[in-house]
């Protein structure tokens, strides 16, 4: 077994990376690979920085009932396999059309930002069988091995509804404010945050169910009855956590399994 590497660094040595960090988080690619000169590098936050504090965008993907079940930040790739960190997101003036998130990567044909969720790892299939990959980047994304006119899949969000009953939300501060759900603290310097507020902001939002979504759901959502062909992951994460109550499979009569001799 090799032994593994160990890389000492001096105090100086390490500003140094946190300085790098730094840039590359308040930058991005926008210096095409070529590192600014300090001169640069003051007058492009000088232009840019204003506009992030003053319009910064949250960008969330959500269901029908208002569940924020991907908060989009600078990693989320795009259904043009470019990050969202890879769109203009600096903007003077509000913005509200995910198709004024123009990709910024110059040969993409992209027609702007749209998430696609993933299966685990791997990329969805559209109902003609081909990877989101093989469809063309720009709307309605039909198939470039195909006929199919369009994307379409019927692949469902942790939440339980299909991904084409989601919409990808882009508001202000003010206006997600007014919809309950939760802001920054301060507006960050940093590029493309979206919706981010928090690391907890990287869950998926079934999961998540608290301050940095839309909230845990109303005990009378989490207890409705529900039909047998309904899925809902919330009822299940519900009935798995909360204290006090016990999964239905263990009540009496109910049980699955026959613990007799």
């Amino acid at each position: 077994m090799s032994e593994g590497v160990h890389l000492k660094v001096t105090s100086s040595g390490a500003s140094a990376i946190d300085a790098y960090f730094e840039y590359r988080n308040i930058v991005g690619d926008d210096d095409d690979g070529i590192l600014f000169t300090p001169k640069e590098y003051e007058a492009y936050k000088k232009k840019v920085l204003p506009m992030r504090m003053k319009n910064r965008m949250y960008v969330s993907w959500s269901n029908p009932t208002g569940l924020d079940c991907k908060l989009i930040g600078p990693e989320t790739m795009c259904f043009c396999q470019h990050r969202y960190k890879g769109h203009r997101t600096d903007f003077t003036e509000s913005v509200s059309e995910s198709s004024e998130i123009q990709c910024k990567v110059k040969s993409c044909k992209c027609s702007g930002f749209k998430f696609v969720p993933k299966n685990g790892n791997q990329f969805l299939r559209c109902h003609c069988k081909h990877l989101v990959t093989e469809h063309q980047v720009s709307g309605p994304y039909p198939c470039g091995r195909c006929k199919c006119r369009e994307f379409d899949s019927s692949f469902r969000c942790g939440c339980g509804y299909l991904i084409n009953e989601h919409k990808l939300i882009i508001e202000t501060r003010e206006q997600r404010a007014e919809r309950g759900h939760p802001v920054a603290n301060y507006e960050t310097p940093y590029q493309a945050m979206g919706g981010l507020t928090g690391l907890s902001s990287l869950i998926d939002g079934y999961m998540r169910l608290d301050d940095s979504g839309i909230g845990k759901p109303p005990v009378s959502y989490l207890e409705a009855s529900q039909p047998s062909t309904s899925y809902s992951p919330l009822q299940i994460t519900s009935n798995r956590t909360a204290p006090g109550r016990s999964h239905p499979s263990t009540k009496q009569g109910t049980s699955s399994q026959n613990h007799s001799p």
